[in-house]
């Protein structure tokens, strides 16, 4: 029996075990010829891209609901090692380490958030990079009003105008006052969006850029760009410019790296930490490994890479647990083909944007992209949830998903 390892259970990872399922069940192989085995943290695929979202009980999905009616192994444990001479991954469970021996492995570990070393970042910051951290932020602003009254107890600095930033920035401002409201403090609250860099959402289409500054300053959003924290003070915080923040919340959303375990592998990476990948998801010079989602990079063949982006960690997945499939049998694998790029940003009350290209130019905004976000965000990237085995193997299909429609500005 061959066996083909997952490491993961992201968007990359789901996608990767749906597709190597789909590819051996149409090839009539079963689970005692090829076994599928996901390796994943804890139970749950995370809707890793709703997090900045307020009500979080939607935002995680059973694995075990969907692995379950294709055949495909779930472990539980943290990944520790990765040899990829002796072809095995040591994951430490309750029980103590074990070692997975693998014919083919799927590198989906995803990316982290890239946070700077300070003393107290740990312990004063909070961020919405997992479902745990998300959950966390909610409790603690759900217990302000619990606080005693000073400056700042209202205000949340938001680290970051990348998508996530910009996303729970535009988020907090109502979720704020709806919690201030307990104690009439209504007034005291104050929404600060930071970033060191001169410009919002610095890869962001200048017109859908400004759509976006008008967005947040309706919502009372302050933008603060060329600064950085430099320390944390009793009250709050100070900035490079010497201005001290009052604020008892601060969220960092700045800036994100591929899983540390890439560095097991002793192979070079790029800035961000990925793997170099070739047309069929395969690392480079490194034979029997596939690296799809946030853990590679790979050419999209227009004079782009892949980003770390729900869209592309869903396609390359897909294409990572076909190839891996046809590699290990001696059959021709498929070149990666993307579908056509899109950008839509959740700006909360105001609605959404929505562009095309690489280069992100505006198609739409307002209640219209609202909608669209949502499809994508509550519909669109989730795994079926029947049960079905015929339609979760369906999402393994590795055509590629063309964007949703979009009623044009």
């Amino acid at each position: 029996m061959s066996r083909i390892l997952i490491l993961g259970g992201g968007f990359a990872g789901l996608a990767s075990a749906m597709a190597a399922a789909r590819k051996r069940d149409e090839l009539g192989l079963g689970p005692d010829e090829l076994e599928l085995t996901l390796v994943n943290r804890d139970a749950y695929h995370s809707i890793r891209v709703r997090n900045y979202e307020a009500d979080l009980s939607q935002a995680r999905v059973e694995l075990d609901a969907v692995l379950g009616p294709i055949g495909v192994g779930r472990i539980e444990g943290e990944i520790s090692a990765i040899d990829v001479a002796r072809q095995q991954v040591t994951v430490l469970q309750q029980g103590g380490p074990s070692k997975l021996a693998y014919d083919r492995l799927i590198l989906a570990l995803g990316s982290e958030l890239a946070r700077p070393e300070h003393p107290e970042l740990a312990a004063r910051v909070f961020d919405v990079d997992t479902y745990p951290a998300a959950l966390r932020l909610t409790e603690h602003l759900h217990q302000l009003p619990t606080r005693a009254d000073a400056p700042g107890r209202f205000t949340a600095i938001v680290v970051g105008s990348g998508a996530t930033g910009v996303e729970l920035a535009a988020e907090l401002p109502q979720r704020l006052q709806g919690i201030a409201a307990a104690c009439g403090a209504e007034s005291a609250v104050r929404v600060i969006l930071l970033d060191r860099g001169p410009r919002l959402f610095s890869g962001m289409g200048e017109a859908a850029r400004t759509v976006i500054e008008e967005a947040l300053a309706g919502l009372g959003v302050e933008i603060l760009l060329g600064r950085e924290i430099v320390a944390f003070t009793e009250a709050g915080v100070r900035l490079d410019s010497g201005e001290d923040l009052p604020a008892a919340t601060v969220v960092w959303c700045a800036g994100m790296r591929a899983s540390p375990l890439t560095a097991h592998l002793a192979f070079p990476t790029d800035a961000l930490g990925r793997l170099a990948t070739d047309a069929y998801l395969r690392v480079q010079g490194l034979p029997h490994c596939f690296a799809p989602g946030d853990m590679g990079w790979a050419d999209t063949g227009d004079g782009h890479t892949t980003l770390m982006s729900c869209q592309h960690s869903r396609q390359t997945g897909r294409y990572a647990g076909h190839n891996a499939v046809c590699d290990l049998l001696g059959m021709p694998m498929l070149p990666l083909q993307l579908a056509p790029y899109v950008t839509v940003v959740d700006l909360g009350p105001a609605g959404a944007v929505y562009t095309e290209g690489w280069e992100r130019r505006l198609v739409a905004s307002g209640e219209a992209a609202k909608k669209t976000k949502q499809t994508i965000n509550r519909q669109r990237i989730y795994p079926p949830l029947s049960g079905l085995r015929e339609e979760i193997l369906a999402a393994g299909s590795i055509a590629p998903v063309q964007p949703p429609a979009i009623k044009r500005n």
